[in-house]
């Protein structure tokens, strides 16, 4: 586990946090999308299944079938306290590599939280009212892997150095926790890699119909043989990732480890 940024964040039962996750980061082609969200109170999994059924068998989105995923995702936009999405797309990806991305991604996810529908009353039925949740510094992110967002990112650093971010803000930095195998083992983290993954799927099937012929509504952009054979025989298209081997093999990109 890595260490902690700025102080290590204490969960405990009654303790808001937002669990932060991405998708798509190994992609050859399509954005980077992260989810963030804050779920209602919990000593754990098995307290948060008991009080919420519909949320049983949260895990890593990945180790979950397509269609228990689409089950899933819109329970948890439901029940959550408040959830958020944040994408950064193919030509910033290449400016500023795919790691500084999926942090912009991340941040952003956080920054749009909103209610969930559950709560969009003002009010939750499980005791805990979104409208006391502190200002977002306030409130510890637990983001799954082994890095934490950069100090620069929460400053409003823009996510193309060649223009400025309309949405960039300053914000002090929240603490934060890394933890490896987190989509797997904190429930709001899972909940997060959920909603990215299910939001990114169909993302890039609205981009294959726009897209044809490189079957980005199959393999969602990673680098399958389908793929790889695609590009090569068609070359690339907008939504590739120019930088990322494969795509241009004569300009590998480095990509630091998020796990």
């Amino acid at each position: 586990m890595a260490p902690a940024h700025p102080a290590t964040p204490y969960i405990g039962p009654a303790t808001p946090y937002i669990g932060i996750d991405e998708a798509g980061r190994g992609c050859l082609a399509g954005p980077v999308v992260a989810a963030a969200v804050i779920l209602p109170p919990h000593a754990d999994a098995a307290a948060l299944a008991a009080l919420l059924p519909g949320l049983a068998g949260l895990t890593d989105s990945k180790k979950l079938t397509a269609a228990r995923r689409e089950a899933l995702a819109p329970r948890i936009r439901q029940h959550a306290v408040a959830w958020g999405l944040g994408v950064v797309w193919p030509r910033d990806i290449e400016r500023i590599n795919i790691l500084q991305a999926t942090f912009h991604a991340m941040w952003r996810a956080v920054r749009a939280l909103r209610p969930g529908h559950a709560g969009r009353d003002g009010s939750s039925p499980y005791g805990f009212d979104p409208a006391v949740l502190p200002p977002l510094s306030g409130i510890p992110l637990i983001i799954d892997g082994d890095k934490t967002i950069p100090d620069a990112v929460f400053a409003g650093q823009p996510p193309c150095p060649a223009r400025a971010a309309p949405d960039a803000a300053v914000c002090p930095a929240p603490a934060q926790r890394a933890v490896v195998g987190g989509d797997a083992l904190v429930p709001a983290v899972s909940a997060a890699s959920i909603l990215a993954k299910t939001f990114r799927d169909r993302l890039m099937t609205a981009l294959d119909r726009r897209h044809p012929g490189y079957g980005l509504a199959v393999h969602k952009g990673y680098g399958t043989a389908e793929h790889m054979a695609a590009i090569a025989e068609r070359g690339p298209c907008p939504q590739h990732r120019a930088t990322f081997r494969g795509v241009r093999p004569d300009a590998p990109q480095t990509q630091g480890s998020l796990l």
